[in-house]
């Protein structure tokens, strides 16, 4: 009994170990794809008008950057960054890529 229940929990941990990283891969896509270099580093990557993004991951939690992501001026009124048009599911990938940055 215990050794199915420790094996169940291996896979569950595997499975969203899994989950976690293709998040973190479209996120990384989307990052790319938006043109979010044009204003943001991430390592020697990028344009620096805006925040470096490098460790962003170790500053914000997730749900933090998934707000921030929904409606920057929400979060802070004097935001420059625009309201990106993202999908539920574009934003969590982003968010998951950008809160993996430490």
């Amino acid at each position: 009994m215990i050794f199915k229940s420790v094996l169940l929990l291996g896979v569950i941990a595997v499975m969203t170990s899994n989950g976690h990283a293709q998040d973190r891969n479209s996120g990384q896509t989307i990052f790319r794809d938006q043109g979010c270099f044009g204003c943001h580093t991430i390592g020697a990557v990028g344009t620096p008008i805006a925040p470096d993004l490098s460790h962003i991951g170790a500053k914000r939690d997730r749900a933090y950057l998934t707000r921030w992501l929904k409606d920057p001026s929400m979060q802070r009124p004097t935001a420059h960054m625009p309201k990106m048009e993202l999908s539920d599911s574009e934003v969590e990938a982003l968010a998951a890529y950008l809160g993996s940055l430490r």
